[in-house]
């Protein structure tokens, strides 16, 4: 699953910094998306998961507090919860929050 986003950054490449297991709150975020500072683009913060729900990887991005560690960051924040099952279905939750 990591691979298909990662594959996926390459469509983003002038807009963002992909990093891997991003150090923040209590824990690490499986992927973020970095927006380079010429870009007017929201920060985006992913979190993967096998046989969950979407709800609960957004739940875990709150709960161990990713988005925290990028406070200095200015703009809005998407979460993204990714999830798939042993049948290979993908569900997929995107929540913005909103910096004002």
């Amino acid at each position: 699953m990591r691979s298909v986003v990662s594959i996926a950054y390459y469509t983003a490449i002038r807009f963002y910094q992909f990093i891997k297991e991003f150090p923040s709150g209590k824990g690490f975020a499986d992927i973020v998306f970095l927006p380079y500072k010429h870009v007017n683009k929201p920060l985006i913060v992913v979190e993967l998961k096998k046989n969950d729900t979407a709800e609960s990887a957004i739940a875990q991005i709150k709960e161990k507090k990713y988005s925290e560690s990028l406070q200095k960051y200015s703009g809005d924040i998407l979460l993204v919860g990714i999830t798939y099952d042993d049948d290979k279905k993908h569900y997929c939750k995107i929540e913005r929050l909103t910096k004002i």
